[in-house]
């Protein structure tokens, strides 16, 4: 079966646009969160005033009619899209269009239209919502868009599955890659859900950060005085290749997708199992997948989100999977500068892992100034680390108990 490798990377997130952005900003350990700007939040009775905002111009890549047509979630696919195709050297003119697919998911898709179009309904009723309503909201619009613009006839669908949306997404175009269906794929994650509705549910579950006092330090992940996760947006999304392909046109290839893994909970529709038993199948999956000993795992970018339960869960299973190998991996959560992107999440990590194998150093975990003496890994706390890790895991758990798990290769010719 062909190999499969990560030839363009497409980040579009809080702490930076681009590849080099992205990277950069993750090295120097920056934190893209803020107050919130995307409405008032003090006009709101919520608790919850922080949010991590990508700050993206998108009319330096849209015109005036793509953004007043498309949600935000589409906007920063396609923006994201193209970062990605610039970043891959991609000539797409030059390639077999019904071989190149798009598979990009996101969470939630068009709150803010689904916001907006309620307000008129309700003020002024039905038949003065907006034609594009529909097509605004619906989830699978990121894919359809990004394959429009660009003629991609390929295999192209979309991936719904809450926090693990991003990881499911890359996976299942590996599989389709894999299987010979295509020889290029788009693929990644978007969302865009800072909006009142968003964060007012996210709150009154009590899954959200409080720290509004000090916005840069409310995405602390493994930490103990972690309370809640910090609600982000962006987008990731990348470029996979069949290595034969890659190499034919003289690709730079910054990693091997080597394995992933997928399981169920089946166990509560928010809170993780609390033997992390789902966890651990995801991830015993990819490595089988792979062929690869759990003992040749050096570094994962975990799921870690800063909410107490999750990031104890995500610990007992990685010792569960590793056992005394569990000290010895470096483990960060890039959630702790990022925010939690929910549908963009797992792609945009599977961007930063991508970047560590390729250049050696690992991102930190920022925010890490009182650890939990119950979670007691080595969390790369507060600076980059330089590594030469050889594979490294990338985990997303979400609400369902839905899991996915990839396992990336360094790249080595």
């Amino acid at each position: 079966m062909p190999r499969v490798v990560i030839t363009g990377l497409g980040p579009v997130t809080p702490i930076g646009v681009g590849a080099e952005a992205f990277h950069q900003a993750q090295l120097a350990g920056k934190s893209g969160v803020r107050r919130i700007t995307r409405y008032d939040p003090d006009a709101y009775k919520l608790p919850v005033k922080i949010a991590a905002e990508t700050d993206v111009e998108v009319e330096a890549y849209l015109d005036k009619k793509e953004i007043r047509r498309l949600d935000r979630f589409v906007q920063l696919a396609l923006i994201g899209a193209e970062l990605a195709i610039r970043d891959a050297g991609l000539d797409l003119d030059a390639l077999d269009k019904t071989r190149v697919g798009t598979l990009i998911g996101s969470g939630i898709g068009g709150i803010k239209t689904w916001e907006d179009q309620f307000k008129v309904y309700f003020e002024r009723g039905p038949h003065r919502l907006s034609p594009f309503f529909i097509p605004m909201v619906i989830a699978n619009m990121a894919s359809g868009h990004v394959a429009m613009k660009y003629g991609l006839m390929g295999p192209s669908s979309t991936v719904v599955t809450a926090c693990a949306t991003g990881t499911d997404a890359v996976g299942n175009a590996y599989r389709i890659l894999k299987a010979g269906l295509a020889d290029v794929m788009l693929t990644g994650g978007t969302e865009a859900a800072v909006t009142p509705m968003a964060i007012g549910g996210f709150s009154v579950m009590r899954a959200l950060s409080t720290r509004n006092d000090e916005p840069e330090r409310a995405s602390r992940p493994f930490t103990k005085s972690r309370d809640g996760f910090v609600l982000g947006e962006g987008a990731g999304i990348l470029v996979l290749e069949t290595l034969e392909h890659a190499k034919k046109r003289g690709a730079k290839i910054y990693a091997e997708v080597v394995g992933f893994g997928q399981s169920a909970d089946a166990h509560h529709i928010t809170e993780p199992h609390p033997e992390g038993l789902g966890a651990v199948l995801a991830i015993e999956a990819a490595l089988k997948e792979a062929g690869v000993a759990p003992e040749a795992v050096g570094y994962v970018n975990a799921h870690g989100t800063s909410t107490p339960y999750n990031d104890r869960v995500e610990v007992i299973a990685l010792k569960k999977v590793f056992g005394d190998h569990a000290k010895k991996l470096a483990v960060s959560s890039t959630k702790s500068m990022t925010g939690h992107l929910l549908g963009a999440a797992g792609a945009v990590e599977a961007i930063a892992t991508a970047q560590a194998l390729s250049s050696g150093v690992l991102p930190p975990t920022i925010n890490y100034d009182d650890p939990d003496p119950e979670l007691d890994l080595d969390f790369v706390p507060n600076e980059p680390r330089e590594a030469q890790v050889e594979y490294a895991l990338s985990n997303s758990f979400a609400f369902g108990g839905q899991n996915a798990v990839l396992l990336l290769k360094r790249f080595s010719g």
